[in-house]
């Protein structure tokens, strides 16, 4: 059970509790501070007291009042009119991450809004309904409002969901799982759609699958290593204390670990005395790699625990503060960069892929298959690979250097954070497919080397891929074995089994 107060979620306890269906609940030490909140929303209803959002219109209507009488209206007009998001459905895994960060933040107590409004959220999370959420029309600023809304929608019985992958009408969703629609008081629409909750959700999850992917790198940068004789003197550790970006330590840590015990790559002492520079500075790359993802994961982790809606219910002080917690430049700068981080894994991965299907660079057979020319083995993966770097290329713009105003100008600087999000997972999916065919690549490769002279981490890994995927004695189709690979990958299953001879990779 995860109790959720707004202060203490983690961003592993984001990812286990949407991919393997963690029950949640709130924390009792947090109701006080929800209730107060709530309290002194009713007094300034009560009051007739003009409060943005709360008795006036939002963005450039702010100055427009709204009647005590029509308070409900307009929470529910503003998740009706917000849910206007076009595109593809959200993985859902990423709505019920949003749902959950959503619910952690408004246990914080300063959005105003009832206890019975979160265990709403956390109900459907329990339950299974997974509002369809389309992936485009978020600026991220005044936050996430659209993808938010349309999970909102579901609350109140409108928009669709999925439960037991039936979508369904929103209403019709609540009522297979036994919930009611939740009628919105005072405050409490805004107070859904207000945050950042879609550029958190995919920057936490990308940071989660980025750790596994940097650690995946090194691995099948060591395997590269094993079949093409590398030189290690690169990995040296007096090298890194020389230039001591913890990144750049910690990757040449992994891979003298993983190379330890090896018969094949050694020190230079023969007539070639270093490696390419794609060999030779996978400390230097990767260790970027690895810096940009520590800043990116200290940016969630705070977002994680942070309130994020406007206006502000600061009900200790009895005031009501207007502000910009919704803006997700914080989020979409370290996006943006890990991004471009990420995307130079697969670009170094690439030039890997490319000495062992070289026969001139690697010494092996051509595109590492015997009768090369009746059989084209891998060389068509390198292709594979190339397309995917290139196409990073392009998602690596920045999106957070855009800004278009919106709402009548008033709000005239955003932060296409959802874009920079989606631009950031894309690319990891990239790296991820690209770092299966090094692996694959790198353990045929073996099939040409002596084995028992493999350090015994790497035959480890070579063991693991060869109970999924046959070594290439002809040619056949090889999507299919990218894509287990793949998995393999993702599911931490070719880490696991690093780690199970050398312990934790950092």
């Amino acid at each position: 059970m995860l109790h959720l107060d707004g202060r203490n979620l983690s961003i592993t306890q984001v990812v286990k509790a949407v991919r393997d269906g963690t029950s949640v609940a709130m924390a009792a030490e947090s109701l006080p501070g929800i209730e107060a909140s709530r309290l002194f929303v009713e007094e300034l209803v009560a009051k007739d007291a003009p409060v943005y959002g709360i008795s006036t219109g939002v963005g450039k209507l702010a100055d427009t009042k709204i009647s005590s009488a029509s308070v409900q209206q307009l929470q529910r007009n503003l998740i009706l009119s917000h849910s206007c998001g076009v595109g593809e459905p959200l993985p859902a895994e990423i709505v019920k991450a949003m749902m959950l960060i959503r619910a952690n933040t408004l246990m914080r107590g300063y959005s105003g809004v009832r206890a019975s409004l979160i265990q709403m959220l956390i109900d459907m999370l329990n339950t299974g309904v997974v509002p369809l959420v389309p992936h485009q029309g978020s600026v991220g600023a005044s936050g996430d409002l659209i993808p938010l809304a349309h999970i909102a929608a579901v609350m109140i019985g409108e928009g669709y969901a999925y439960v037991d992958e039936r979508c369904l009408p929103g209403a019709q969703a609540l009522h297979a799982v036994g919930l009611n629609p939740v009628v919105l008081q005072a405050k409490e629409g805004l107070a859904l759609i207000n945050g950042t909750q879609y550029m958190t959700a995919y920057g936490v999850m990308a940071v989660y699958d980025g750790q596994v992917a940097a650690k995946s790198a090194d691995i099948a940068s060591a395997v590269t290593m094993e079949a093409l004789d590398g030189i290690p003197d690169a990995f040296d550790e007096r090298v890194q204390q020389l230039r001591p970006h913890k990144g750049q330590i910690t990757t040449a840590s992994n891979l003298r670990r993983i190379l330890q015990g090896s018969g094949r790559v050694h020190r230079s002492h023969r007539e070639r005395v270093q490696d390419a520079y794609s060999l030779r500075c996978v400390p230097q790359v990767h260790g970027a790699t690895r810096d940009a993802l520590a800043v990116a994961w200290q940016v969630m982790a705070v977002e994680l625990n942070s309130v994020t809606d406007n206006p502000l219910i600061l009900w200790d002080d009895q005031e009501v503060l207007s502000a910009g917690n919704f803006h997700g430049q914080p989020l979409a700068l370290p996006l943006d960069y890990l991004g471009i981080a990420l995307a130079e894994l697969a670009s170094i991965s690439q030039y890997r892929i490319e000495r062992l299907v070289n026969p001139t660079l690697s010494g092996l057979p051509a595109f590492l298959v015997e009768g090369g020319g009746l059989h084209s083995g891998f060389m068509i993966t390198q292709y594979n690979a190339a397309a995917l770097v290139s196409e990073n290329k392009v998602l690596a713009h920045p999106a957070s250097v855009d800004s278009i105003p919106t709402s009548a100008d008033q709000e005239d600087h955003v932060s296409m954070g959802s874009i920079a999000a989606r631009k950031c997972v894309s690319i990891l999916s990239n790296l991820q497919n690209v770092l299966a065919v090094e692996l694959l690549c790198g353990c045929q490769a073996l099939e040409f080397v002596d084995r028992q002279k493999l350090s015994p981490a790497v035959k480890a890994v070579y063991g693991r891929v060869r109970a999924e995927i046959p070594p290439l004695t002809e040619d056949r189709i090889l999507a299919g074995d990218i894509q287990t690979m793949c998995q393999l990958l993702r599911s931490g299953t070719i880490l696991h089994a690093v780690e199970t001879v050398v312990g934790p990779l950092e």
